[in-house]
């Protein structure tokens, strides 16, 4: 995404100071951002198996190169636990307890704790302000999105944007429109 040099030297300015909009916002919303850039890494891995390439297969129709399809599936799966660990962070970030997360996994509140207690303790040390991450560690990335929420917010809006496939409810920011920021009390919606 291409944010305006003007725009995007004021989110510089903000950033650096620790006063903008990113510093407020909550750890719940934090959780769910990793959460929607979790699910946009696996939906980007599982579209790329939809198109069949045209030298994927052999003229008999079998795969012209066997394992390849396998070592990518194993991405997509990978992504996908990423995925349903963000999913577990974030309903703990919301105020679930592990009794809550046990009955909707329909497993034991204890069972729940060993599955996710990994994922939450990765997150919470992630927005340790004390911790820096190092050179080329895996986790960098979700460092800086749990750190610095509305750039990432703002790539997912023209993710999001990029493939409504006919939402046309989503408005302009159907990402950073919606993270909650500290302090900020939302309206209940009036909507059915």
């Amino acid at each position: 995404m291409i944010i305006p040099i003007v725009e995007s030297q004021r989110l510089t300015d903000m950033f650096e100071d620790g006063t903008g909009p990113t510093a407020a916002y909550t750890d719940a919303a934090r959780a769910r951002l990793v959460m929607a850039y979790e699910a946009c890494e696996l939906a980007d891995l599982a579209r790329a198996f939809v198109p069949i390439g045209e030298h994927e297969l052999n003229p008999d129709g079998i795969n012209r190169s066997p394992g390849t399809v396998l070592a990518d599936a194993l991405r997509v799966i990978t992504a996908a636990q990423r995925f349903f660990d963000a999913t577990a962070v974030f309903e703990r970030m919301s105020g679930a307890d592990w009794q809550v997360i046990g009955d909707a996994l329909e497993v034991s509140p204890r069972t729940a704790r060993i599955r996710f207690a990994m994922a939450e303790a990765a997150f919470r040390e992630l927005l340790s302000p004390e911790r820096v991450p190092a050179a080329g560690e895996a986790g960098r990335l979700r460092g800086y999105m749990a750190r610095e929420p509305l750039e990432v917010a703002l790539d997912l809006d023209d993710w999001v944007l990029r493939h409504e496939d006919g939402d046309s409810d989503l408005g302009t920011t159907p990402v950073s429109g919606s993270l909650v920021r500290r302090g900020l009390r939302r309206r209940a919606s009036t909507r059915p």
